[in-house]
């Protein structure tokens, strides 16, 4: 009988010409992020796009799901505290309250029913769900964007308004991004 070989992480490469009209932020991104064989393509693009629309010095990607208490991307502050929380997805409302408790900046980006995850948090009394902040992407968009995916993936990353726009090579795709 042969071993099976765990599954490996494919790492992608990601040059993104960021701006972002809605923060007056342009600049030039560059990174890399792996994508787990156990990882959605809608989740990972959420992911690369919640990463580029909260750029800002200190955030990283978290460990994955070899971390899963940690959130997929975060600010770790000077005393090794996180100050900010990004989960991806549809995280519970429990994990939720728990980070809202203890982290001053959380943020969700879902692909899912965010409406849903709003009333869930409400019954659940979510700590500051206020103060949280929830948004939404199309599936569509995402599954699109990730139909273009490569090794190495140049984007041209515009948000205005709440809209993104992607540009990747000469197809531009376009994507609201709504926040609850």
């Amino acid at each position: 009988m042969e071993p099976t070989l765990a599954l490996t992480s494919t790492l992608y490469r990601f040059t993104v010409d960021l701006s972002d009209v809605d923060r007056n932020l342009y600049q030039v991104l560059e990174f890399r992020a792996a994508l787990h064989p156990s990882e959605s393509l809608p989740f990972f693009i959420t992911r690369i796009l919640a990463y580029c629309l909260n750029v800002r010095e200190g955030l990283e990607f978290s460990g994955g799901i070899s971390t899963p208490e940690d959130p997929a991307l975060r600010v770790m502050g000077l005393t090794g505290r996180i100050e900010l929380w990004i989960d991806i997805g549809n995280p519970t409302a429990k994990r939720i309250h728990k980070a809202s408790k203890s982290v001053p900046e959380v943020l969700i980006y879902t692909y899912k029913d965010a409406q849903k995850l709003v009333e869930d948090f409400k019954t659940e009394g979510v700590h500051k769900l206020d103060a949280i902040g929830i948004y939404s992407l199309d599936q569509r968009f995402l599954k699109a964007l990730g139909a273009t995916l490569n090794r190495d993936n140049r984007w041209e990353l515009t948000r205005n308004e709440g809209e993104l726009y992607v540009g990747v090579g000469k197809e531009t795709f376009q994507g609201s991004l709504l926040k609850f």
